[in-house]
């Protein structure tokens, strides 16, 4: 499928799979699920492959262009919300009857969508810098920049977006694990699919 593809068409399919990761992480991000006894965000199920791809635009393509893609990503989400309430908003016709489900799953509240907005903006920047700062000291250790990434800018989503979103709805040291166990799930997730990840990167390198 990409064989025929240069590194900037690429970039933009990139930029599509970034874009539509984040905001159907945002649709599901207001419900939570027991993880072995943890509780944790649904957004968790495909939070993770916008770092991944984070990781690839960073390592190919720099911080610049990544930087680019992730306030894309930012304002595309922005554009989908305002859609959203848009929807809620206008009156539906009497035979249909989904009206609270629809505005269950899609009416987030403002406090939720303040504390997905500021996490994703901060741990996606976060993630993009690091694997660039990391690549300039040691061009070689490619496993260790998408880890240690991951892990800085993981946590400080799952910081962020856990303690505005639900600070105050439970103890605080549910809230505490909630954001350990969030960032660790995370970047374990990368870790299982790093392999996947390398192959991705090597490829695009070889692109023109």
């Amino acid at each position: 499928m990409f064989e025929n593809m240069n590194k900037s068409e690429l970039y933009a399919i990139l930029a599509g799979v970034f874009t539509a990761s984040l905001i159907i992480s945002n649709i599901i991000a207001g419900k939570t699920f027991e993880f072995f006894n943890f509780m944790l965000p649904c957004g968790v199920i495909i939070f993770p492959i916008i770092y991944i791809v984070n990781d690839v635009l960073a390592e190919c393509y720099g911080y610049e262009k990544a930087r680019n893609i992730i306030l894309l990503g930012f304002l595309m989400n922005l554009v989908a919300v305002i859609c959203y309430n848009i929807t809620m908003i206008l009156p539906a016709p009497p035979f249909f009857e989904g009206v609270e489900a629809f505005n269950i799953v899609l009416g987030s509240t403002a406090r939720l969508l303040m504390a997905s907005f500021l996490a994703y903006i901060v741990g996606s920047l976060l993630n993009a810098k690091m694997m660039v700062y990391l690549k300039a000291k040691s061009e070689d250790k490619l496993f260790a920049r998408c880890i240690l990434s991951t892990l800085v800018g993981e946590g400080c989503d799952a910081l962020i977006f856990i303690t505005v979103g639900f600070f105050g709805t439970m103890p605080l040291e549910a809230l505490l694990l909630m954001i350990i166990v969030q960032a660790l799930f995370k970047t374990i997730y990368e870790i299982i699919v790093y392999p996947f990840t390398r192959i991705v990167i090597l490829k695009v390198k070889s692109l023109n």
